[in-house]
């Protein structure tokens, strides 16, 4: 049998590559971009980059100029240039005298070679170097960000205290904690902060590997480590459901339900006698602790097809292959992620721009259907069931996630439009805007 063979791609950044170095014990191929290999040369010598019996260092050019290896064009760089050349270098190590590559191993930051792996084949496994809390943090600065607290106003608040005062006090796991604590790249007003997205995705991104390692131990922080657990869970739950069979429930960050709408909701799913998925928020029933909240005997009611979890990656939700509906409260970007996926949905709005979304939805687009405001458990499972059965609705669902991903290509609409958004912005302060 031939010796396991794992590419183990690190950020190039000790913190990063430190931890990497421990994952030795098969056939290791240790990837160093240039400037890293030439920095540990000229640092410790030939030594540093001397390959042992099953351990060997091979490189990967960046593409950036000494000066720039200590700002964010490092991940810039990394994000948009090495793939290419880890592709080729994996090819060649197939073709040499080492055992065939079997997995790669990269750390936050370097999502990039998920791709590659992918491409190829491998599984995957990413390493974490940071704390568990920080991983949590930065998954949700998309939703911090829905909620209002990021981008900053104005540069006011980097300096009068708002930082230090305003406390996000509801992502699963964690104790509160101030939005000048959960990452500098916060501080900016900016809604397009290269740092600020970057980050946020290549976190997320840490949940699509076969594996996450978190440099940490469970009694540190687990709290935080049990709610990572819940969200990449979700997604294996729904690995093993039957394609297009589960309900997916989320009412987004901000609705709030009464212990008697939620008790509507639960059995009309649980009279469904279908698969779901349904995120319960701590405090979508206010006071009552997130799942908690539920009716005493749904959990035996609807035991063996039911995944209920605080928070789960939406777009990755929708896009599963399993998911056959969504009952949401259609804000916009839930409507508009449930109209890429391609999926029918159940309607409930409850405030503000909710109600158009839904009477598009429903009758210009033809892919939900509207529940009553006063939510019942009948209606509930009866639209359920249309939004699962309707051969209509999914005809429609069909149509528009393919016209969403035509606008979303090269010379689509939306592609298109967001071209020129950077032109003109780039344009800003010429004599010709």
């Amino acid at each position: 049998m031939a010796r396991p063979h794992a590419v183990v791609v690190p950020y190039p950044g000790s913190g990063n590559i430190n931890p990497a170095l421990q994952l030795g014990g098969v056939y290791v191929t240790f990837v160093n971009t240039e400037h890293n290999h030439h920095r540990a040369l000229a640092a410790e010598g030939a030594a540093a980059v001397r390959g042992l019996e099953g351990f060997r260092f091979e490189t990967i050019p960046d593409g950036l100029l000494d000066a720039d290896h200590y700002d964010l064009g490092l991940s810039v760089a990394t994000s948009h240039r090495c793939a290419a050349p880890l592709r080729e270098l994996v090819a060649r190590l197939d073709d040499g005298g080492a055992p065939p590559v079997t997995c790669m191993v990269f750390t936050a930051l370097m999502s990039f070679a998920l791709d590659v792996a992918r491409e190829l084949g491998l599984p995957t496994m990413v390493l974490w170097g940071g704390s568990a809390a920080s991983l949590m943090t930065h998954m949700r600065i998309r939703e911090i960000g829905e909620r209002g607290y990021i981008p900053l106003k104005d540069e006011s608040m980097l300096t009068n205290g708002h930082l230090n005062t305003t406390l996000i006090d509801w992502i699963s796991g964690m104790q509160p904690i101030s939005l000048g604590d959960i990452s500098s790249f916060v501080r900016t007003t900016d809604p397009d902060d290269f740092g600020l997205r970057f980050n946020e995705t290549e976190a997320n991104n840490c949940t699509k590997a076969g594996a996450l390692v978190i440099n940490t131990f469970d009694n540190l922080k687990a709290d935080v480590l049990g709610a990572l657990r819940q969200d990449t869970e979700c997604l294996a739950w729904l690995d093993v459901q039957q394609p297009g069979s589960v309900v997916y429930v989320n009412f987004g960050s901000l609705t709030v339900l009464t212990a008697e709408q939620l008790a509507e909701f639960a059995w009309g799913l649980a009279a469904t006698a279908r698969p779901f998925l349904w995120v319960i928020r701590e405090n979508l029933v206010p006071g009552c602790g997130g799942p908690a909240a539920l009716p005493a005997e749904f959990a035996a009611a609807t035991e063996g097809r039911r995944c209920v979890a605080t928070w789960c990656p939406q777009e990755r939700v929708l896009s599963h292959r399993a998911v056959g509906c969504f009952v949401t409260h259609n804000g916009w970007n839930s409507t508009c992620e449930g109209v890429a996926a391609g999926v029918p949905m159940v309607c409930w709005p409850g405030f503000a721009d909710q109600y158009t979304n839904c009477k598009y939805a429903c009758e210009a687009w033809g892919v939900g259907g509207r529940l009553d405001a006063e939510v019942r458990r009948e209606q509930v499972a009866g639209h359920v069931k249309l939004a699962m059965e309707s051969e209509e609705m999914r005809r429609s669902s069909a149509r528009w996630k393919a016209k969403a991903e035509e606008a979303a290509r090269p010379g689509g609409s939306s592609y298109e439009n967001l071209q020129s958004m950077v032109e003109a912005i780039n344009s800003f302060g010429s004599d010709q805007v």
